[in-house]
């Protein structure tokens, strides 16, 4: 519920964490640099819009989103729901009855990343500095892909109890692979794709996601096992950032387009 005092608190936490960004800011343009600030009314309001916009963003996820999606969780990991569910026949329960979990997984990864604002602002700056090359759509499509097939591959390694540390090697290794093979342009931003995913939307609910399967899947550790899917949000948005540069390079390639033949 909503209330006036819990507003007041998030707004009140809000000004506290923009509050070290912006001393830091003005303090190394007036005590390092020792120039004045441009259009200094213009940036205080921006950073006053700022703490409104993410203090409502909080107040809004906290109200909506987080509640719905662990309750959506919590219910899709339900023995009941599963057995009622379950393509298999009597007995155990196999790592394909779980569908319905892989499918939530992937929409949940693939609609939360997308809403990032982090994402959002890494994607339009990505795309101002590259001139265009980089297209804004084009890159929050890739990144929301790779986060959707992590986290549904990470819900397949809590069910089917495999060490997590097989598909990190995997993973990096076919990364080490892609930097070698892929445009230089995309190499830095692909590795920073994974970091920007793992912000204010993604991980409560892909958290409750992780914690919610380890506790209804027999033999399985919401200490050791719930964990973990957000190394996977990490890792698999670098293998489709930067799959997407080889694909769209080898498309340009193969049909070459006079205008912007180098975009992305």
């Amino acid at each position: 519920m909503i209330t006036l005092a819990h507003t007041l608190e998030v707004f009140a936490s809000t000004v506290m964490d923009v509050f070290p960004i912006g001393v830091i800011l003005f303090g190394f343009q007036v005590a390092v640099l020792r120039r004045p600030i441009r259009n200094l009314p213009s940036v205080l309001l921006g950073f006053v819009l700022v703490i409104v916009g993410l203090a409502l963003f909080l107040i809004g996820l906290e109200a909506a989103l987080f509640p719905l999606g662990e309750t959506m969780a919590m219910q899709l990991t339900m023995p009941e729901f599963l057995k009622e569910m379950r393509l298999s026949e009597a007995g155990l329960l196999r790592w394909f009855d779980y569908y319905w979990v892989y499918l939530f997984a992937f929409c949940i990864g693939f609609s939360t990343t997308i809403a990032e604002p982090s994402l959002i602002a890494v994607a339009i700056k990505a795309n101002q500095v590259s001139g265009g090359s980089i297209k804004v759509n084009g890159l929050r499509l890739a990144v929301a892909l790779g986060v959707a097939i992590g986290i549904t591959l990470g819900c397949y390694r809590i069910v089917a109890g495999d060490p997590i540390h097989y598909y990190i090697i995997v993973g990096y290794l076919i990364v080490i692979v892609q930097t070698y093979l892929s445009p230089s342009m995309i190499i830095p931003l692909a590795y920073d794709s994974g970091g920007v995913t793992t912000s204010t939307v993604t991980v409560p609910i892909v958290t409750a996601l992780g914690l919610g399967l380890a506790s209804t899947v027999p033999g399985r550790s919401p200490l050791i096992d719930g964990f973990g899917l957000i190394a996977f949000a990490s890792l698999f948005p670098i293998i489709t950032v930067m799959g997407y540069a080889q694909i769209t390079r080898w498309l340009n390639q193969r049909h070459p387009i006079k205008e912007d033949s180098n975009a992305i």
